[in-house]
């Protein structure tokens, strides 16, 4: 390494000894003063993190906080009542857990529950599932964990089919705060329907964690549970959205129940949450962050985010990121109702499988990316073998991660660096409180809200429209071919959207047909008799 080199790496150099984490920005190419011009953003960024950990109102659109920094830090919340709520939460989580291990909750047909089924989307299902991958191992939990994490049927079958004859051992957890998401609703219907087929009531074998009426959210998956009995209801609080609640009872539910230390995941939060909320800007590493995205990106995200983490075990780093991210700071308008198209595209796989695949283009090709390295410092919990004389396998990662850096580098591509000392609950906590307070101060430097998402919403009212489109549609096919124009025509819709309507009949309902013609107008449909 030049001597020049050097120097500006130990002054783009971060660590911060209570945590273990360390920071290297050294590769991004920031020109002389940045920081400086930037600090009157980042005292504003600072200003606003101490407003919304006191409990300011983050999102006017449901008028609610966002409080997820009290989560690991309880002493934190702006009132006794939600500091008992947390409290609750966490030891409430952790004694079924207990009771459900011990078998002191158990399943009608005898034993002890060795089957985890969690049911969620989005945020739901994500932290959980990056969690369980990083932290569990199946063959040593007290549980094995399947996820039904979309509305594909295919993709429910298959999961069912792995749990098999395990069924009437599986404890199904259910994640919703509304309990009005279609995707985890179809979820838990066909899970109803399997519990059914095989004899057992879901209802035995089933948790909800919710919204609930003592907590202020009228959920209509409380409301099911209640009427059919489930062994738990678990609250959902309204100030936790779905991108950061893995510290709530989303996550602490499942890792309790897979024998994970959420303990050591809620303290690693905690002092990651300690450090970026009293070091200066210039040595905050979750600010630091912040204004190397702002860099690349001119504040603009002109630049994507590559995620590359050199362990198996984060392997789902990047689609966690993806949402926390990309959720967060995707957005149209700014605080004052500007037009600014905010966000930072992500994307990513692991090192060292990376280098066999996009790294090619990273390198050579297209210039319009960062790169973030994740690096875990031990490389094994134990012995490794060694695959050369003196060189083991922990050693080829390690020389993999530094050559692809050294190559992104000389070719003048930019990336930041990001170490931790090992994946554990502790180190994950920390990893992910590091980005979330990375996050929101980000979107203040960009002046926009980090914590509503009405492209969301736009999309799942538009999938509504579809649906009962879809429902017209189907209705109206008839035993005479018609075509797209035709029943649009009749229906006064579009009519692209009645040929998808009737293409996507045509492949699932028997009774449909459809007769390619020379184009998509000259297609017909019909239904079949009998």
């Amino acid at each position: 390494m030049p001597a020049s080199h050097w120097s500006s790496f130990q002054n783009a150099f971060l660590r911060d000894s209570d945590t273990g984490l360390s920071l290297d920005v050294s590769r991004m190419g920031f020109p002389d003063g940045y920081f400086e011009r930037m600090a009157p953003l980042c005292v504003k960024a600072l200003a606003d993190m101490a407003a919304l950990e006191q409990g300011a109102i983050a999102n006017p659109d449901e008028g609610r906080m966002v409080g997820h920094y009290w989560l690991r830090t309880p002493a934190l919340a702006p009132t006794p009542e939600i500091r008992a709520e947390i409290e609750r939460d966490l030891a409430d989580s952790l004694s079924f857990a207990a009771d459900v291990h011990a078998g002191r909750i158990a399943p009608p047909a005898g034993g002890r529950f060795t089957r985890l089924l969690i049911i969620g989307i989005g945020g739901s299902a994500l932290g959980p599932q990056l969690a369980a991958a990083a932290l569990v191992d199946d063959w040593a939990a007290p549980l094995r964990t399947h996820f039904f994490d979309n509305t594909d049927p295919d993709g429910l079958d298959r999961v069912l089919a792995e749990i098999g004859d395990a069924l009437k051992h599986t404890l199904c957890v259910v994640i919703s705060k509304s309990g009005g998401t279609p995707e985890t609703r179809n979820g838990m219907l066909a899970a109803a329907a399997a519990y059914s087929a095989a004899g057992l009531n879901m209802a035995d074998h089933a948790v909800a964690v919710t919204g609930t009426a003592a907590g202020g959210i009228q959920s209509k998956l409380e409301a099911h549970a209640l009427k059919h009995g489930w062994l738990r209801i678990f609250p959902m609080t309204d100030w936790v959205g779905g991108r950061t609640s893995l510290m709530s009872t989303v996550g602490l539910v499942p890792l309790a129940l897979q024998g994970a230390d959420v303990r050591a995941l809620l303290a690693g939060a905690s002092a990651v949450d300690a450090h970026t909320r009293s070091t200066p800007a210039p040595r905050n590493m979750a600010m630091v962050l912040a204004l190397a995205w702002h860099h690349a990106g001119g504040g603009r995200g002109a630049k994507d985010m590559v995620i590359l983490p050199y362990k198996d075990r984060l392997s789902l780093m990047s689609k966690y990121l993806q949402q926390l991210v990309m959720e967060s700071l995707g957005k149209q308008h700014d605080l004052d109702g500007a037009v600014v198209n905010q966000g930072i595209a992500v994307y990513g796989n692991k090192g060292s499988t990376d280098q066999h695949a996009y790294v090619q283009q990273l390198r050579d090709g297209v210039n319009n990316f960062f790169a973030t390295f994740i690096e875990v410092r031990e490389a094994s919990p134990g012995p490794e073998i060694e695959v050369d004389p003196g060189v083991t396998p922990g050693d080829y990662l390690q020389g993999f991660l530094r050559g692809t850096r050294s190559a992104l580098f000389d070719n003048g591509r930019a990336s930041l660096t990001l170490s931790i000392p090992r994946v554990d609950a502790f180190h994950l906590g920390a990893l992910i409180a590091l980005y979330e307070r990375a996050v929101s101060f980000y979107a203040s430097l960009v002046h926009i809200n980090a914590y509503h998402q009405p492209g969301v919403e736009a999309g799942k009212k538009a999938a509504a429209v579809f649906l009962t489109l879809l429902s017209r549609v189907r209705a109206a096919v008839t035993s005479s071919p018609q075509t797209a124009d035709a029943m649009a025509a009749t229906l006064g819709a579009d009519p692209e959207d009645v040929w998808h309507c009737l293409t996507h009949l045509a492949a699932n309902k028997k009774d449909i047909t459809a007769t390619p013609g020379t184009t998509p107008a000259e297609d017909t449909f019909c239904r079949q008799p009998g």
